[in-house]
């Protein structure tokens, strides 16, 4: 069992707020839009992180991290991208491929709208955890955390960090 913390959309920020649950958890997900390695340094001093660039990302943060990251974990397909769009409006970029063979979890960020929904046309989990940084609209700082097991996506939560 894997007890993951997924987020997105620092903008090069990350309190105490957010370590404090990182320290919960086995492993940390970036979803984009990182703004800064010292957000990344931050996160690994704590746990392993997984993380994709997003479109506010720098040359130096997209050396290391790949735009598209795909991995199997506890039997768990997973995709995770920036840019992803939602059920019925994916991006046109990930369509065909995500069609064609998609993950069991499908996770993105950019939106800064916290949203899980079932897409039951290609029988996925969509995730994207919202921002927890403080650059954007949203009005509230938002993660989500959830276990994976054996093949299941279980004790799913949304974190909402104190409004911006």
């Amino acid at each position: 069992m894997k007890k993951i913390l997924l987020l997105s959309d620092t903008h090069s920020f990350v309190d105490e707020q957010i370590l404090k649950f990182v320290k919960q958890a086995d492993e940390v997900w970036h979803a984009g839009d990182i703004g800064s390695l010292d957000v990344i340094d931050t996160l690994k001093k704590l746990k392993p992180v997984r993380a994709v660039y997003g479109n506010i990302d720098n040359h130096v943060i997209r050396s290391e991290f790949p735009l598209d990251l795909k991995f199997t974990i506890e039997d768990v397909a997973v995709w995770i991208t920036h840019i992803g769009g939602y059920p019925n409006r994916y991006d046109v970029r990930i369509k065909e491929e995500l069609t064609k063979n998609p993950p069991k979890l499908f996770i993105c960020g950019h939106s800064h709208i916290l949203k899980v929904i079932y897409d039951k046309k290609l029988n996925l989990l969509h995730m994207n955890p919202g921002a927890a940084g403080k650059h954007g609209f949203h009005k509230v700082r938002t993660m989500l955390r959830f276990e994976i097991n054996a093949g299941n996506i279980t004790n799913l939560e949304i974190i909402e960090l104190e409004k911006r």
